[in-house]
Parts: C-alpha cells; structure tokens; sequence
C-alpha cells in the first residue's frame, strides 16, 4: 500500500433493508476518509422499497453503484460488489449496520500500522427493548458467546476472525474471495484461509460497529441455530478447526438432554441415585445460567429488572439453538454423497 490514501470501496450486500438502508448509506458517505470512497450496494431480491432507495442514492451520489444479486445470499452478494469495487481497500459493511465516522480512516490506518490483510473490531450489541437489551449484554459475556475479542473486546492483536472485516484488495484476490456456498459463517471460513496463506486477521479494539439485536426469542433461536450449522460445515470442511470451545454447547445439549431421560428413568423405577445422577447435568446446567445471568445484571451499567429476567431465556434459546444446530449440521453438497 502506497503512502498516498488508498481508495476505500465500502462493500454491502442488503435485502429487506428499506427501513435502513438510506440511513446506513449517509452514514458511509459522512466519514472523514481524505481520501477517495465508493459505496457499492449489492441488492437481493427484495419485498420491499430496497432496490429503490438503493437506486435513488446512486442518482444522487456519483459514488455509489448498485449491482445485482440474484440469488440473495450474502456471499454471492459480497463477491458481486467485489468484482464492481474500485479499491484497494474493501471495507465490508451490513445494511443496517451503523459505524463512527472515523471508522474508513480508522481502518486504513490499522491495515499500514500492522500490514495485516483484514483488521476488524468490536460487535458493540445494542437494544432497544427490554428483551434486546438482555441479547447485547449475553453477546458481549464469556458465557453466552465465548471468548471471541469481537464480542468481549481485549488488546490489539492477532485474531482467528474479527467482525465484518476491511481487507486488502490483494488478499481478497489470493484466496478467491468468499465462498459462496458458506451461507452462514462466510467471514470465519474466508478468514481461516486468509491465514492458511500467511495473511494475518488483525484485531483492534479502535474499531466499532453498532450492532441491533434480534427483538424475540423465535429471531434468536433462528439466528443461533443457523450459527450452529454452519459452523459445524466449517468443522466439517476444516476439521482442524474443531475446539472445545465450539463442542461446547452440543456437548451439553445432549448432555442435558440424556441426563433429563435418565432422570426421568430413575424416577419411574424408583432408583433414586439414579435420578439424582441424571437430574445434576439440566440442574447444573441451571445453576450456572442463573450465576452468568445474576453476573451480567451487576455488571455496569446494571440493567433494569425487567431486562434481568429475561437473561436466564437469552442464554439457554442461544446455548440450546446453538447447539441444537451444531448437531444437526447442513446437508451434505450432492458431490460428497457417496452412490
């Protein structure tokens, strides 16, 4: 990367986004970048306005392109604004996101300090309902999501993925770019082969994107089964990558759910060691939601009452979707089924 600022192509690949959309996009074009930037917004088949509004700001602002895509997956839709986007730098950003004003400076920055390939920060989780408001606090808890720097924060450095990404042109070129059979957990996949090729993801504290929760329990439990099942497709593509803190949640899912029937089995037959023995992993299970749900209510800023009593919820619906997920994996492309 030259001295002189590289140009910066913020990348987007949106769907349903009426609600958001415009406001993401002013959002991009307000940064105190010097130096040159493009939006590239790539629009999936939508029930709303959002082709639309997307073709609107490209009327009105020069540096905004619309491409299609067809399929309405994200990684089909990100490797189509790639191949449109002019830079040498590529920021990726999500329709509803939110970001600093300093966030393109930031990140070109980073990536001249570091000379990583992909610098990314922190998944600041904000809600505005009561319910939302226990899902942010759950996504930046050890407990509920693990130890991940771009959930929890935690010094600059070397990481195994960070969240959304503002990668080098060049490193997008050299492994191909996403894949666009990962529907879910495309930046985690893309980033293990950035490093496989001697890239470095890199992350740093200096860099947020305001994050919005899903509003119900049914959302979430979408949302983290589908996490579930295509991380384990990375496992199974990758397997390499397998770690206990990934077995985590179905280890215990199905350990709740087998000590729950022994449980059961030693009540109708009377053993009771038996159902004690069964009962302690859902009990223990238990106890520690309860302890991480009273830890991340005290934890400042405390949360409202209401909030508080729907902790116990959001970490099970995260930890059993999840899990739940996990195990049930996603189905096989028809190339690796053997006749």
């Amino acid at each position: 990367m030259s001295e002189q600022l590289p140009r910066v192509s913020v990348i987007m690949p949106v769907i349903n986004e009426e609600r958001h959309l415009a406001d993401a996009v002013e959002g991009i074009l307000g940064q105190d970048y010097s130096g040159d930037l493009e939006v590239v917004i790539a629009v999936g088949p939508s029930r709303d306005r959002t082709r639309a509004i997307a073709d609107h700001l490209a009327e009105v602002h020069p540096n905004v392109v619309v491409v299609a895509n067809p399929t309405g997956r994200t990684p089909a839709g990100l490797n189509a604004a790639i191949a449109h986007a002019s830079g040498e730098v590529i920021i990726r950003v999500d329709g509803h996101a939110m970001i600093p004003r300093d966030y393109a400076s930031t990140a070109v920055s980073a990536i001249a300090a570091t000379g990583a390939d992909n610098v990314g920060g922190i998944m600041a989780a904000v809600g505005s309902t009561d319910f939302e408001c226990a899902v942010a606090r759950a996504m930046t808890s050890k407990f509920g999501v693990g130890g991940a720097s771009f959930h929890v924060g935690g010094e600059p450095g070397p990481a195994l993925t960070v969240y959304l990404g503002c990668f080098r042109r060049e490193a997008l070129a050299r492994v191909g770019g996403y894949d666009d059979t990962m529907e879910r957990a495309q930046d985690w996949e893309m980033n293990l082969r950035i490093r496989q090729t001697g890239g470095i993801v890199w992350f740093t504290p200096d860099l947020q994107v305001t994050y919005r929760p899903r509003p119900t329990v049914r959302a979430l439990a979408k949302q983290y089964h589908d996490y579930g099942r295509w991380r384990r497709e990375v496992a199974r593509r990758h397997p390499d990558t397998i770690s206990l803190r990934y077995l985590a949640a179905p280890v215990a899912v199905v350990g709740i759910a087998f000590g729950i029937a022994v449980g059961i089995a030693g009540v109708a037959i009377g053993i009771e060691w038996l159902a004690v023995l069964g009962f302690a992993a859902p009990l223990g299970y238990l106890a520690a939601n309860l302890a991480a749900s009273v830890e991340s209510t005290i934890r400042r800023p405390r949360l409202r009452w209401r909030t508080a009593l729907s902790m116990p919820i959001v970490y099970a619906t995260m930890h059993g979707a999840w899990g739940l997920g996990f195990l049930r994996g996603v189905p096989a492309p028809k190339s690796d089924v053997t006749p």
